[in-house]
């Protein structure tokens, strides 16, 4: 692992959708479950349009946040997404050193630095398989920032090494906005308690289909939330933001996000088996997530060569401590999979 603070040319504002923006491909650039929302969430989302002339009421999905996660109320805020949450953070709390673990999600650090933070980072290694070693992190670092599942990794940190983190003084910032597509959310320290300083970030829009709606949310002390809400514009979430989050929190939908976990698992063993018949291709090891980072020398020109063919994939060299030599892969059902295999194929085969 590597520790620099510098600034460099990766640039940190791009996200999976420009990928496909303004163009008609098979999307594996954005990690959104397919075929999503699913009807009954659409219906409630739609059911809620009749209420919108009053303002936005957070209490009950607020409450049913808290109860899934066995927490009280005053330790949930929900945000427009989990996105919102990291401008909050860089805005409310005071800190001296902030720390990003990279490659992970690049939105934490940008917004730090447009708060007017200069920020650290811990650069994970290929040759470490991209695992967390948590003495690699400064020791003066008042805030500490890591997502588990890791994006664009997918590497899966024990729960035990991150909260290992955890200091007297120490904000340790977790985004799980992937966890949900682990099987019994493995590894999760939503709902913990005794880790000092702990802020764990949720989403609902990628197992759920809501990137559009922008709703997740934040558990952490209520002194932070209370800070965090003290800096948030008044009525954040909309309301069919609101009833989607109360919705995705019944035991119903819980266990239909538990169905999705078993079967993203299984397309991604599919993915994976078929991508290890390529001896250009490295996959990282131990994928967990959603989605897999792979290896391809050149993969900048394969990834052009893959949009001819009608296919989008998220380019690696955006994401600190990787470079044009990765691309991140989402998950697909299993005929996408076996189509995409066959034009990665060629792609390689003109790039060769």
């Amino acid at each position: 692992m590597d520790t620099h603070t510098d600034t460099d040319a990766h640039d940190l504002r791009h996200h999976g959708d420009a990928e496909v923006r303004d163009e008609k491909l098979i999307d594996l650039a954005v990690n959104v479950r397919t075929n999503t929302p699913p009807d009954w969430l659409r219906e409630r989302i739609a059911d809620s349009l009749t209420g919108l002339a009053a303002y936005p009421d957070d209490r009950a999905a607020r409450a049913a946040v808290a109860e899934r996660h066995d927490l009280p109320s005053n330790r949930v805020l929900l945000t427009a997404g989990a996105a919102e949450a990291f401008v909050l953070l860089a805005r409310a709390l005071d800190v001296r050193r902030p720390v990003v673990v990279h490659p992970q999600f690049t939105e934490p650090e940008a917004a730090l630095r447009d708060a007017g933070h200069e920020v650290g980072r811990v650069l994970l290694r290929e040759a470490d398989g991209f695992r967390l070693d948590p003495a690699a992190v400064p020791e003066d670092a008042d805030l500490v920032v890591i997502g588990n599942p890791t994006n664009p990794t997918s590497v899966l940190h024990p729960a035990a090494s991150i909260a290992a983190l955890a200091r007297p003084g120490r904000t340790l910032v977790v985004d799980e906005a992937f966890i949900d597509a682990v099987p019994g959310e493995r590894e999760s320290l939503a709902g913990r308690t005794d880790v000092p300083g702990l802020v764990v970030l949720r989403s609902l829009t990628k197992t759920w289909g809501l990137a559009g709606l922008r709703i997740g949310y934040v558990l952490a002390e209520p002194e932070t939330v209370a800070a965090l809400e003290r800096v948030q514009p008044l009525w954040p979430v909309s309301t069919p933001a609101l009833v989607a989050a109360e919705a995705c929190m019944t035991r119903a939908a819980l266990a239909e996000a538990e169905h999705a976990a078993h079967r993203v698992g299984v397309e991604r063993a599919h993915l994976l088996a078929g991508l290890a018949e390529f001896d250009e291709v490295r996959t990282v090891a131990g994928s967990e997530g959603p989605f897999v980072l792979i290896r391809i020398d050149g993969a900048d020109a394969v990834r052009e060569t893959l949009r001819s063919l009608g296919f989008a994939a998220r380019r690696g060299d955006t994401f600190p401590g990787l470079d044009r030599n990765w691309l991140r892969l989402a998950v697909r059902d299993r005929a996408t999979t076996n189509r995409f295999l066959q034009a990665l194929d060629q792609a390689l085969l003109i790039g060769g």
